[in-house]
């Protein structure tokens, strides 16, 4: 057995069940589940049309380098959003299945054992997970309100660059929905270029915006910006679960550095884990269309400015610049998620369960992290009670 499974923690979910055990919510307040960033608005209809338009091409092994066509659109939907002057299809985009998966494989692709995995702390749990499974050792990057929520990096100490063969970013990040801007970016590239590691840019939540003029940027969008066409050491991650309502498609895709994605690729030949042919097409179908995209975040909009609208003045809580959450401090994180869902039914993420102790300090312990994915009535309801909570 591996005996770096020993090393993993236990996931968020499983410690928040654990908190929960052997209580009581009141049986007359129906439960809402703010915890799980799980999108739960209705999915594009032709995208469930073309999944069953192309069931009969199950009958067919998938190659794991994905279709011509679905490549393309990728390269095409790349260029548009991040004004990329172009992207290879053949070379610099590969199909995955969700980028839970990838963010994953790419650490046991990329990763030598004994080696340092640089991440924003808070973080997605895949990343430090992925660097202890790839035999490495996983470097916390804290993450405050003094930073604005983004990494301290100046904070990194000069032999943690040196041992740095891995750096994690999210942006827009989970839990905080900081961004990084293009000079943040172009910061970590030059670092990159000194230090001799990749960038694995988690940006699954970058359509998830507020400002119909004012898309986050994107890593590429930074090379491009430095003349750096061939996107070296650069590689980003993007998924349909979030953009497009589909977290059960699992589509997504890795683009960036050339000579990255062909040893990536040489590992998920092996690896087993090509997109099926329908749910290729479907994916097609969705990175080619913006309205339901736009849909969407009208929706998201409309949920958060009820809410904050409901908080105001009863919690510390403020507007992301990006994603479906909101991190509010709460003084102790998991206290407060307790009794909320004890006095209210209702369900948030502790936030030191998506944080490990950096520095002398969780920096998610007095925070907890709630998901806007209900519906418009069901968060309006959630808030009036987290509001008769706090009072």
């Amino acid at each position: 057995m591996n005996p770096n499974l020993q090393n993993l923690q236990p996931y968020p979910f499983a410690k928040l069940a654990k908190l929960k055990s052997g209580l009581e919510a009141p049986a007359g307040l129906a439960h809402i589940a703010l915890s799980i960033g799980e999108p739960k608005h209705t999915p594009p209809d032709f995208v469930r049309d073309e999944l069953i338009e192309n069931l009969d091409k199950l009958t067919a092994y998938p190659v794991t380098k994905g279709l011509d066509p679905l490549r393309e659109t990728i390269a095409d939907w790349l260029c548009t959003r991040f004004k990329l002057a172009g992207v290879a299809a053949d070379t610099q985009v590969l199909p995955v299945n969700g980028t839970r998966e990838a963010l994953f494989a790419f650490a046991q692709a990329m990763v030598a054992p004994g080696a340092t995995v640089l991440m924003p702390n808070p973080f997605y749990q895949i990343y430090e997970g992925a660097a202890l499974l790839a035999g490495a050792t996983p470097h916390f990057i804290n993450c405050s309100a003094e930073s604005g929520f983004k990494p301290d990096f100046d904070s990194v100490p000069e032999a943690a660059w040196q041992a740095c063969e891995l750096l994690y970013i999210c942006t827009p990040g989970n839990p905080t929905g900081a961004l990084l801007d293009l000079d943040d970016l172009k910061q970590l590239i030059a670092l990159a270029d000194k230090y001799d590691f990749t960038i694995a840019s988690d940006e699954c939540y970058s359509e998830l915006y507020f400002d119909e003029h004012n898309p986050p940027p994107g890593l590429l969008q930074a090379c491009a910006e430095l003349g750096r066409d061939d996107y070296r050491r650069c590689v980003v991650f993007h998924s349909l679960s979030k953009r497009s309502n589909l977290p059960g498609l699992r589509s997504g895709f890795v683009a960036g550095d050339a000579g990255i994605l062909e040893q990536f690729l040489l590992y998920r030949t092996y690896h087993g884990c090509a997109m099926p042919l329908p749910t290729q097409y479907a994916s097609i179908a969705a990175w080619q269309d913006e309205q339901h995209v736009k849909v969407n975040r009208d929706l998201y909009r409309e949920k958060f400015t009820a809410v904050l609208e409901i908080l105001d003045g009863c919690l510390d809580v403020q507007k992301p610049e990006a994603s479906f959450y909101l991190w509010p401090k709460v003084g102790d994180g998991e206290t407060f998620a307790r009794e909320l869902f004890r006095q209210q039914n209702i369900t948030v993420l502790p936030g030191a369960y998506l944080a490990r102790e950096a520095s002398g300090q969780n920096p998610g312990s007095e925070y907890v992290r709630m998901a806007l994915v209900a519906t418009l009535e069901e968060c309006v309801e959630a808030a009036r009670r987290i509001r008769d909570f706090c009072r």
